[in-house]
């Protein structure tokens, strides 16, 4: 009877019953709902504290540059001046293509008929030569017209008055469809062809001159550019270099704590960057005032052959492509020299 009594009071259950177990609960009720959520703010945390830390680096970097200002705008004019050349001479070639666009427009060639056609046979020919699949516009000079003409461009007004007849011919200027060298001389052969017409001048000996030695221009300004991006490599690398070494103590110590090559090299790759904005910026206002300086000679040298010219300038694509230039030129300079000096670096 005691034990009986004993075993209802423990809660047993009596011989000869088995108790039924409770089924565990499923592993989805037990298991906390907040696996994600807590993953994901941790992700969350992670991406501020690796912005926090990129903004904080940059104005470090930013206040060590304005702590030590001479040196640093040395070092940017240099940035500069190793920029300044091959865009000035970039800027010179696109003048001198605005140049090549204008003799192309007034590329032409000149049809002289023969002696004693009269108007009627010229306006036919004229026609003719309009029907030619390769002619844009075309504009008849007569023969009077033709020595009124050469009377003015030689200042002698009255000097040809005296003559019995007149040896000019009439012809026709052509505006051919196609500019290039061989399309014209294709036209011009076709058109020696044609009945009535005595010869065709075609004379683009000195355009096709001016296109060689621009395209030769624009290799010298691509060489210039890789020459000079190399050595504002060279600058920024050393500067670097240098910053490197006078924090080698802080660096081996942020090591020794665990801080990787990414986390050591980020201040100085922000410094590589702001470098290479300050020489951006400075070297856009070389180009501003060097364009200030010599427009008003430029202007009145093309005033004395009777031509208006003005010097080319940067726009804003312009500018903005030489400004992300030399900012990707000083980090990939600072990249490079942090990277290998990083290497030698053993903290102890």
């Amino acid at each position: 009877m005691k034990r009986s009594a004993n075993a209802r009071q423990s809660g047993a259950a009596p011989r000869g019953k088995r108790q039924t177990p409770k089924p565990a609960a499923p592993a989805s009720e037990t298991a906390p709902r907040s696996g994600a959520r807590a993953q994901q703010t941790r992700f969350s945390s992670r991406l501020r504290a690796w912005g926090r830390h990129h903004r904080a680096m940059a104005l470090d970097s930013l206040f060590r540059l304005v702590r030590y200002p001479l040196g640093n705008l040395l070092t940017m004019l240099a940035i500069a001046i190793a920029l300044v050349l091959p865009a000035a001479l970039w800027l010179t070639l696109d003048s001198a293509k605005l140049l090549d666009a204008e003799l192309d427009e007034s590329a032409s060639l000149t049809v002289y008929l023969d002696m004693g056609i009269d108007a009627a046979q010229a306006a036919r020919i004229e026609e003719a030569v309009s029907a030619d699949g390769g002619v844009a516009q075309t504009r008849m000079i007569s023969p009077e017209q033709g020595m009124a003409d050469f009377q003015q461009s030689l200042g002698i007004d009255d000097t040809l008055a005296g003559l019995d007849d007149n040896p000019l011919p009439a012809s026709i200027v052509i505006s051919p469809q196609d500019v290039e060298p061989a399309a014209m001389a294709e036209l011009a052969e076709r058109l020696e062809g044609v009945t009535g017409i005595d010869e065709v001048r075609v004379d683009l000996a000195w355009v096709e001159r001016l296109r060689h030695l621009a395209a030769l221009g624009r290799r010298v300004a691509l060489a210039l550019g890789v020459l000079f991006g190399f050595g504002v490599l060279l600058v920024v690398g050393n500067t670097i270099r240098l910053a490197v070494e006078s924090r080698r103590r802080e660096i081996e110590v942020v090591m020794l704590i665990g801080a990787t090559h990414a986390f050591v090299r980020r201040p100085f790759l922000y410094s590589g960057a702001w470098y290479g904005a300050g020489g951006g910026l400075l070297a856009l206002g070389l180009l501003a005032l060097g364009n200030h300086w010599l427009s008003l000679p430029v202007a009145a040298l093309a005033a004395s052959y009777g031509a208006s010219f003005t010097l080319p300038q940067l726009d804003v694509t312009g500018s903005t492509i030489l400004l992300s230039c030399s900012i990707l030129l000083g980090w990939l300079g600072a990249w490079l020299a942090v990277t290998r000096h990083l290497s030698s670096i053993r903290p102890r």
